[in-house]
């Protein structure tokens, strides 16, 4: 997902660049949308992972 957001932010660094200002706009606002999903995923796959990790201590204390 990352990958997707970075290729998305070069098209628009590039589109800028020749002066589309159009599509520089869009395809920054698409990377910027990846980024969050991203950044959202990748803090629900480490609460998820403490989660885990918190139930195999409570089960090695018992």
């Amino acid at each position: 997902m990352l990958n997707w957001a970075l290729t998305f932010f070069v098209f628009s660094l590039v589109a800028a660049l020749f002066g589309f200002s159009g599509i520089a706009a869009t395809t920054a606002g698409i990377a910027q949308i990846l980024f969050y999903i991203f950044i959202a995923l990748f803090v629900l796959s480490l609460l998820s992972g403490f989660a885990r990790r918190g139930d195999k201590m409570i089960n090695k204390n018992l």
